[in-house]
């Protein structure tokens, strides 16, 4: 067995997926399907303060999220939770909103849910630390974990307009029902916008089940890796498309 393959193998253990499916042959990469005709491309939001298309620097941006009081969830949040991994990466995922731990340590994704969301990363070569920014719609945790409000979510999102504008990344993926819906502006249930490439603005985006759902549903993380090697085989797409475009006179 390669190297490869029995990293591949204990995250998928990690993962609580049948080893025989690590083996299986995976499904032939579906080709970036360009946005639907007469779609109108998604328009980032004016910037926190005024400030349209501009991206303020990661520290002044990081300022300006911890000493928002844009919306109510400022008066019962510990902390604002920024977002977490490398400013220069190809990958960005997106979820709903801190927990409670994420709101004591001021970190995205640190529970038993991101533990399951790092080892559902690395089966697909992807780490925090390395190649993968994290980061959520919300930086504020609502009280007792409830569903985000619309007019928190229009709030905050121009603050993750601006870390997309920083990063730049190549992919999104957005992971639970909550988190597709707001970056896609849809009502479309998560079932029917699995499988397939959407797009935020410019950014490719495909949509995965949010890890605590997969720890309340473990049947499910089955498909939540075919999602992952879907989102694989899509990046993988976008690499050779760029080489190409980078080899044309």
């Amino acid at each position: 067995m390669s190297a490869g393959n029995a990293h591949r193998r204990e995250y998928l253990e990690a993962l609580g997926i049948d080893l025989w499916l690590a083996r299986a042959a995976a499904p032939a990469a579906a080709p970036i399907a360009p946005p639907a005709p007469g779609s109108a491309p998604v328009t980032p939001a004016a910037a926190p303060g005024g400030a349209a298309a501009a991206a303020p620097s990661w520290e002044a941006l990081r300022a300006q999220v911890l000493g928002c009081t844009r919306c109510a969830l400022h008066r019962t949040r510990t902390q604002g939770v920024f977002g977490v991994g490398p400013h220069r990466v190809d990958w960005l995922v997106v979820g709903e909103a801190p927990g409670a731990e994420e709101d004591r340590r001021g970190e995205p994704f640190v529970g038993a849910a991101g533990q399951l969301l790092d080892a559902m990363l690395r089966a697909i070569g992807l780490d925090r630390k390395s190649n993968v920014y994290i980061a959520n719609i919300l930086k504020s945790r609502p009280p007792n974990n409830r569903d985000p409000k619309p007019e928190e979510i229009a709030a905050c999102m121009p603050y993750l307009q601006a870390q997309i504008a920083l990063l730049r990344p190549k992919l999104m993926l957005a992971v639970g029902r909550i988190a597709a819906q707001s970056l896609l502006d849809t009502a479309a249930p998560l079932g029917r916008l699995r499988g397939q490439v959407h797009r935020f603005g410019d950014t490719p985006l495909v949509v995965t089940y949010h890890p605590a759902y997969l720890l309340r549903t473990p049947a499910d993380k089955r498909k939540a890796w075919e999602d992952l090697k879907f989102a694989r085989n899509v990046y993988q797409q976008l690499l050779q498309a760029s080489a190409s475009d980078g080899h044309r006179t």
